[in-house]
């Protein structure tokens, strides 16, 4: 049996003690002990006696603040819009963006990511004040993985580096999801590849060169997948 005592409201706390008890069916009920006149103790059922008050079901609703957000977000579009018309056509310096054949823009509109995803090639149009943008290059990524000491599986110590390609495949992926896609990915191309060399051995290092590639490039693509980057 549950005993809760945080909902009891005694009305005079020197007459005795109030108890909560947890029924079956999930309702409360609520017994006052008492002691009498000849040192025997009583109980009363809270519901019936008006000497106890029962808590409340209604309780204070927080205001909903995503509403509100929402409302004075339409509220600054709205004042944007009308700043564009009445600053036009010397907005439009500002409005107006070119975004080139290799690249792609992410926009966020008061936060939130714009309908329609990535934009680009060509020229965008963006609110002043309420709109951001990040700009992504869809381009190949060729990074040189510095001299690294490892220890190879048959405890023989060599210097290894290599060389990862990879670009951005999902813009907003790469914006999202990592902090900055280019520098994790190298990160984890040197990570993987310390971890991939330590399993063989020097004969094995030398004779299974393609293996070892593979290998690294399938841990990689699994890694960076959901950063929006392909190796």
């Amino acid at each position: 049996m549950l005993f809760d005592l945080s909902y009891c409201l005694p009305i005079h706390c020197f007459e005795g003690i109030q108890a909560c008890f947890s029924s079956v069916d999930g309702s409360k009920v609520y017994v006052k002990t008492e002691l009498g006149s000849n040192g025997s103790m009583s109980s009363k059922n809270a519901r019936t006696d008006p000497q106890w008050v029962t808590p409340s079901s209604n309780q204070d609703v927080p205001p909903d603040y995503e509403t509100i957000g929402t409302i004075f977000g339409y509220a600054l579009l709205v004042l944007s819009w009308i700043l564009i018309i009445i600053t036009f056509p010397f907005s439009m310096c500002v409005c107006l963006k070119v975004i080139k054949e290799y690249e792609r823009v992410v926009i966020f509109r008061i936060g939130r990511l714009v309908f329609g995803g990535a934009r680009g090639p060509g020229m965008i149009f963006v609110i002043p004040c309420i709109d951001t943008y990040r700009k992504i290059d869809l381009r190949v990524v060729s990074y040189a993985v510095p001299p690294q000491e490892i220890l190879s599986k048959d405890s023989v110590t060599v210097s290894v580096d290599a060389v990862v390609y990879f670009r951005t495949s999902d813009p907003i992926a790469s914006v999202n999801n990592v902090d900055d896609a280019i520098y994790s990915t190298k990160l984890l191309a040197q990570t993987t590849l310390r971890n991939a060399l330590g399993m063989k051995t020097l004969t094995e290092m030398l004779t299974e060169r393609e293996a070892i590639a593979q290998l690294c490039e399938t841990i990689l693509d699994e890694g960076t997948e959901h950063w929006g980057v392909k190796v």
